[in-house]
C-alpha cells in the first residue's frame, strides 16, 4: 500500500511539473537605448573642454577621486564609505530585498510538516463504544504523521512573483550604488568647498594686512600734515568693511567642516581638523565621456528605474494568474498506536492524498481591477524610466556646458587678479611718495578683493564640475569587484 501511495504521489507531481511549464504574462524587454550620440545641441559646437581632454568611450575609474591627487581626500572618502550611516542603511536594504526574494522563491516548493501528538483519554463506555481496539474505557493514542501541502505553479504566477522580487533586489542594489556614488561626490564637493572658503578667508586676510599697512602710511602722512583727516577715515572705513567679510566666511568654513564630519559618520566634535587647500588638488587632464547609449547602463538611478520597470512588468503576470483557477495539493501519512513502541507497526499506518481546485466566480470585478492596477503601474514606471534617462543625459550635458566655460572663467579671473594686484602695488608706491588719489586707492582695493575671490571661486567651480562629471557618468561602479557580482546577478 505504501508503494502504491508513493507511485500515485510521484505521478501526480510529475504531471503538475509538466503543467507548470507555461508562464503567463508579458516577458520583460529591456528599453531601447537613446539613439543620440551627443549631449549638447549642435549649436553649442564641439563637445570640448578647455585645458582638459575628453576621451570618448574611455572607462570611468571606480575610484575616480584619486585622479585629483589628494591623499587627504582619498582618505576622507574611504572613511565615509566605511562609516557613513546612510550607506549602511542602503546595504541593509539590499539584504532585506534578498531575504524577501528568498521568501517568495520558497513558494515553488512544497511545505512539509512533521508532528507527534500523544493523548490520554476516557470514553463513556456505558453509552458509547470505546475507540480503543481492546475496548478499554481509558486508553492512550500516539499519532506521528507527515503532512505535505503544495501549490503547483501551473500558470507561472509564482515564477512571475519571483521575477518581480529579484527585480526588487536589483532596485536595492542600484539604490545602494547611488548612495555610494552620491556619498563619494558629496565628500569631494564638500572638501573642495572647504578649500574654497579657506582660500577666500586667506584672500580677505591678505587684503586686511595690506589695508592696515596703507592705513599706517596714511596716518603718518596725516600727522605730518600732508593729507587731510577725511582721507584717513576713508581708509579706516574700507578696512572695516573688509573685516566685515571675515565672520560670515569663517562661519561657512566651520559649517563645511561639520558637514565633512557628518558625511564621514562622525560627530562634529570628533572631526580631526584636517584642512584642504585648492592648490593641493590636481585637476584631471583626461576626462572620460561615455555615449548616451552607454550612460543608461552606467548610471545607478537609470538602472534602478529599469529594475523597477521590470518588477512592475512581472506583476502584470501575477495579476493575470490570480484570475485563473488555483490548485492546491495536500497529503498526509503517518501512524497511530496505543504506545510509542507500536508506532509504524503493521496495521497502524494511515495516509491521505487530496487536491483542491478553486475558481473565483464573482468578486464584483476586484481581480480585473487589480490587473488594471498592475498594467497602469507598469505604464507609470515606464514614464518614470524615460524621465530618469532624460535627466541623466541632462546632468552630463549641464556638466559639459559648465566645464566648457570653467577654463575661460579661471583664465579670466587669474588675469584680472594680476592686473588688480599690479594696480594696487603702483598705488601703494604713490602713497609712499605722497602722491595719493584716495578714490583710486579705494577702488583698487575693492577690485583686488573681488578679483581674488573670483579667482578662488572659479578654481573651485572647475574642480567641482569635474567631480560632477564623474558622478554624472555613473562613477565607474561596474569596475569594482563587488559590482561585477551585482551585474552578473542582474544579467541572470
Amino acid at each position: 500500500m505504501g508503494r502504491a501511495w508513493t507511485a500515485r504521489a510521484g505521478g501526480l507531481l510529475v504531471s503538475v511539473s509538466l503543467l507548470g511549464a507555461c508562464t503567463l504574462g508579458p516577458d520583460f524587454k529591456q528599453p531601447d537605448a537613446p539613439e543620440t550620440a551627443r549631449y549638447l545641441p549642435p549649436s553649442a559646437g564641439a563637445e570640448r573642454v578647455g585645458g582638459q581632454r575628453l576621451a570618448r568611450g574611455a572607462e570611468v575609474p571606480s575610484r575616480w577621486w584619486e585622479r585629483f591627487g589628494s591623499g587627504e581626500l582619498t582618505s576622507l572618502i574611504d572613511e565615509g564609505i566605511a562609516h557613513n550611516s546612510d550607506l549602511h542603511a542602503a546595504e541593509a536594504a539590499v539584504r532585506i530585498a534578498e531575504a524577501n526574494a528568498r521568501v517568495v522563491a520558497a513558494s515553488l516548493f512544497p511545505v512539509v510538516t512533521g508532528s507527534f501528538a500523544p493523548t490520554r483519554q476516557r470514553d463513556p463506555v456505558s453509552t458509547l463504544q470505546s475507540n480503543a481496539a481492546s475496548g478499554a474505557a481509558v486508553y492512550s493514542v500516539n499519532t506521528a504523521q507527515l503532512s505535505v501541502s503544495f501549490v503547483p505553479d501551473v500558470f507561472g504566477g509564482t515564477r512571475r512573483n519571483i521575477e518581480s522580487a529579484q527585480a526588487q533586489v536589483e532596485v536595492a542594489d542600484f539604490q545602494r550604488e547611488a548612495v555610494y556614488q552620491t556619498l563619494a561626490a558629496n565628500i569631494a564637493l564638500a572638501a573642495i568647498q572647504e578649500a574654497s572658503l579657506r582660500g577666500q578667508v586667506m584672500v580677505t586676510q591678505r587684503l586686511i594686512t595690506l589695508q592696515t599697512q596703507l592705513l599706517g602710511l596714511l596716518r603718518k602722512q596725516s600727522d605730518a600734515g600732508q593729507i587731510a583727516l577725511p582721507d584717513v577715515l576713508a581708509q579706516e572705513t574700507a578696512l572695516a568693511q573688509t573685516k566685515l567679510l571675515l565672520p560670515p566666511l569663517q562661519r561657512q568654513l566651520d559649517q563645511q567642516r561639520n558637514l565633512l564630519a557628518t558625511l564621514t559618520g562622525k560627530m562634529p566634535s570628533g572631526y580631526d581638523g584636517r584642512g584642504f587647500i585648492l592648490s593641493h588638488f590636481r585637476l584631471p587632464r583626461d576626462l572620460p565621456l561615455s555615449l548616451p547609449a552607454e550612460l543608461v547602463r552606467q548610471r545607478p538611478d537609470v538602472r534602478a528605474a529599469e529594475a523597477t520597470l521590470h518588477s512592475a512588468n512581472a506583476q502584470i503576470g501575477v495579476a493575470i494568474v490570480n484570475r485563473l483557477p488555483q490548485l492546491t495539493l495536500t497529503a498526509n501519512a503517518g501512524s497511530s498506536a496505543a504506545t510509542v513502541a507500536k508506532l509504524f507497526t503493521a496495521g497502524t499506518g494511515f495516509w491521505f492524498l487530496g487536491a483542491n481546485a478553486a475558481q473565483v466566480l464573482f468578486d464584483a470585478g476586484q481581480l480585473k481591477a487589480k490587473q488594471t492596477v498592475a498594467e497602469e503601474t507598469f505604464m507609470q514606471a515606464a514614464a518614470q524610466y524615460r524621465s530618469t534617462v532624460i535627466q541623466g543625459v541632462r546632468n552630463v550635458a549641464d556638466t559639459l556646458a559648465a566645464l566648457k566655460s570653467d577654463a575661460d572663467a579661471v583664465n579670466a579671473s587669474i588675469a584680472a587678479e594680476r592686473a588688480a594686484s599690479r594696480n594696487i602695488e603702483l598705488l601703494r608706491q604713490q602713497v609712499d611718495r605722497g602722491q595719493i588719489s584716495l578714490p583710486s586707492l579705494i577702488t583698487a582695493q575693492q577690485a583686488y578683493l573681488q578679483t581674488s575671490l573670483a579667482r578662488v571661486q572659479a578654481e573651485a567651480a572647475r574642480l567641482a564640475d569635474t567631480v560632477a562629471l564623474f558622478q554624472a557618468l555613473g562613477g565607474g561602479w561596474w569596475n569594482r569587484p563587488i559590482a561585477v557580482v551585482v551585474e552578473e546577478r542582474v544579467t541572470r
